[in-house]
């Protein structure tokens, strides 16, 4: 009896696991089975998940007469190389905190970590003046320039550098390396899975963001992703709109995002579980 005790119980805890992924899952499964369904089915009958047809020719024609690649790639664009540029700005600036620091560097992160606890609509205004009188508004590199700082990825790289063995450093500097080998060879490869998370997070808020984009891009070749699934909400009102188009919209939206979590998935678990240093 005692022998079958752990296997029930590692048998309850997979039941309750998968319990809480059909919770989280159910609206995803719901927005893409949505794709076949006709808005009486939508409205009529929202409690019924399948479909009564699955008109998957009919599915496609729409996907590539949706119009969304201008707003894939903009996306795409923004999320990828806002990303990187974001990622060389907060770790060059990291290293000189934790590991070139001078007298003041602990009090400069928390004055850094004290602007993270302003709502983020404080910031449109002067960001939005600063744009103008660059001349950046209507455009995807002022959208990515204002992305650049990012306080979360400071505050999350610091922690991850601070756990580097302090015996790498000191080994690397005997041997001569300045800061930037040091950096690239040293810090950066004991701190990837922390990189790849940073990234991840970073990516999934710029490829979604809506309000500023909102704000500062008036041109509609210009659009984000999000501000493209607007259209559909505004175009026809939300009950002469075709729902089915607005499910598939949305589907063909969020699979890039997950095939980028699905790609580096190992990495993003191990950079929230695992610390850096000797192994």
């Amino acid at each position: 009896m005692n022998q079958r005790q752990p296997k029930i119980v590692s048998a309850l805890k997979h039941l309750l696991l998968m319990g809480f992924s059909f919770v989280f899952l159910f609206p995803f499964i719901w927005m893409f089975l949505g794709i076949f369904k006709t808005n009486n089915e939508i409205w009529q009958q929202p409690y019924k998940l399948l479909p009564e047809n699955y008109p998957v020719r009919e599915a496609l024609e729409a996907a590539v007469n949706l119009g969304f690649e201008n707003y894939i790639l903009n996306s795409f664009i923004v999320g990828i190389l806002g990303t990187l540029l974001m990622l060389v700005v907060v770790t060059l600036f990291t290293y000189a905190l934790v590991f070139v620091r001078g007298r003041y560097s602990e009090a400069l992160f928390y004055l850094v970590l004290g602007t993270y606890m302003l709502p983020s609509a404080v910031t449109y205004v002067p960001s939005y003046i600063i744009l103008a009188n660059m001349n950046l508004l209507d455009t995807l590199t002022g959208l990515i320039l204002s992305n650049l700082p990012n306080v979360f990825a400071v505050f999350y790289l610091r922690q991850s550098f601070k756990k580097t063995s302090i015996e790498y450093i000191e080994a690397a500097k005997i041997d001569g390396a300045s800061h930037r080998r040091i950096l690239w060879h040293v810090v950066l490869p004991l701190n990837k899975s922390a990189l790849y998370t940073v990234f991840v997070l970073t990516f999934v808020q710029q490829y979604n963001n809506y309000m500023w984009p909102s704000i500062m891009i008036n041109s509609q070749e210009k659009y984000l992703i999000s501000q493209g699934l607007r259209q559909f909400f505004i175009q026809d009102g939300a009950y002469g709109m075709n729902w089915s188009e607005v499910m598939l919209a949305s589907t063909i939206a969020i699979v890039p995002v997950v095939i980028v979590f699905l790609l580096g998935q190992k990495w993003f678990i191990t950079g929230i579980t695992e610390d850096s240093g000797l192994k």
